[in-house]
């Protein structure tokens, strides 16, 4: 039975979807047969892996809707897609149509449990299922929640890094008190680290103590060639291996193939 792991942080700009798109292309790379699930409306997940919108017929806005194509509800292994470079990674994409569905599924029946439902189907089918979630804390973050095993929590090592933790911490616990009681912080993960900077020391001993045991060893360092990697179409361990964002990436992979 494969991992799902959710990369969540209701604060935008913090790495949410970069690490999504290269922990799973490391993975990947690893011979771990890998989902990347993409369920921010803003798509950036499907884009950064190199997934082209012309290729895209259905996405996890149909299937957590539950939109037909002729009798039968269309299924998540329906609208999954081959990654164009790698052998062990496929994507399942998102669409801006995903913006909509938490005002669509607000009079669904046992509407939290939508993507669990339709992932409970595929995961046996992957060693890893990596899910990139929207920057809020909505419905669709909800059904994130209430679908994976473990949540990984970027945290940017800039001012106001905490702002916003309380509320998704508090998230965390409610789903796990009333729908995903198996649901745990797999870490917290520091980000955008310049080791130059006093800040972020200072940030990194301050999420240290509020995840007491729970910081991932790997740090993600502040890395140009991680900017321009998904503008390629390419996850950072393709665009540039010799980078020091691609070794980040692929320490981190490391970490979470042995935390399993």
């Amino acid at each position: 039975m494969g991992r799902i792991i959710a990369v969540c942080n209701q604060k935008g700009g913090v790495g949410k979807t970069t690490t999504a798109i290269n922990l799973a292309a490391a993975l990947a790379a690893a011979e771990h047969k890998t989902l990347l699930l993409d369920m921010d409306p803003q798509c950036n997940a499907t884009t950064g892996i190199g997934v082209e919108k012309k290729n895209i017929e259905n996405s996890m806005y149909e299937v957590i809707t539950g939109r037909k194509k002729g009798n039968e509800r269309i299924s998540l292994a329906e609208i999954v897609l081959p990654s164009e470079h790698m052998q062990y990674l496929e994507v399942a994409p998102a669409s801006p149509d995903l913006a909509s569905a938490e005002i669509e599924l607000v009079n669904v029946l046992a509407r939290e449990k939508c993507l669990k439902n339709a992932v409970d189907t595929i995961r046996d089918n992957y060693e890893f299922v990596i899910v990139d979630s929207p920057p809020s804390l909505g419905l669709l973050t909800v059904n994130i929640l209430t679908a994976t095993d473990s949540v990984l929590i970027p945290i940017q090592c800039e001012y106001y890094a905490l702002e916003g933790l309380a509320e998704l911490l508090n998230t965390i616990r409610l789903v796990q008190k009333s729908l995903n009681a198996n649901l745990v912080i797999e870490g917290a993960l520091l980000t955008m680290y310049d080791g130059r900077l006093n800040l972020s020391r200072q940030v990194a001993e301050d999420v240290r103590s509020c995840f007491s045991g729970k910081v991932f060893k790997t740090v993600i360092s502040r890395n140009v060639k991680l900017s321009e990697a998904p503008s390629f179409g390419k996850p950072i361990i393709l665009y540039d291996i010799m980078s020091a964002g691609s070794e980040n990436y692929l320490n981190l992979a490391k970490e979470i193939m042995h935390n399993g």
